[in-house]
């Protein structure tokens, strides 16, 4: 059997949230032991996700999570630093008549399909994203299902 061992993180959860408080001192964070839960701006999302791919390590995104809210949605990006053994979310809200966003995936090429998943069920617009048309329903589709105001039961 195979043992791995980690070393010891190279930064402390509290010295990136520091970076990037200092950094973006508009982002609103909290933190636990290896965890990070934080709300940034839409104008400064791509800004911080950048900084935290480039500067603190955040080397993966496993998951893209619209949640839509009536008034407003919020994406939340969930992603990981395995140098510093932290896993975060990052979450960006967005005015319901205009849910756009900059796109992650020139940072992150895993969260693609994410991305696509909820432009096609939630309506979410990725600016920038290399390849943003439906994933699952047909392209003719003018509707997103997942939307709490799509109408059940209508005909398409």
């Amino acid at each position: 059997m195979k043992v791995i061992i980690y070393d010891k993180p190279d930064r402390s959860v509290e010295e990136v949230a520091g970076a990037i408080r200092s950094k973006f001192p508009n982002a609103e964070i909290a933190t636990a032991p290896n965890r990070m839960v934080m709300k940034v701006k839409r104008e400064e999302f791509l800004d911080v996700c950048t900084f935290m791919k480039d500067e603190m390590s955040f080397e993966h995104n496993s998951c893209v999570t619209p949640v839509d809210y009536m008034d407003h949605f919020t994406v939340v990006y969930h992603i990981s630093s395995w140098a510093n053994h932290i896993w975060a979310e990052v979450q960006v809200d967005l005015p319901r008549d205009d849910p756009t966003v900059d796109s992650v995936t020139p940072l992150w090429g895993g969260a693609n399909w994410h991305e696509r998943e909820a432009f096609d069920l939630m309506g979410v617009v990725f600016k920038g994203h290399p390849d943003l048309r439906r994933i699952m329903l047909p392209e003719e589709f003018k509707f997103h299902p997942l939307r709490k105001d799509f109408q059940v039961g209508r005909r398409v």
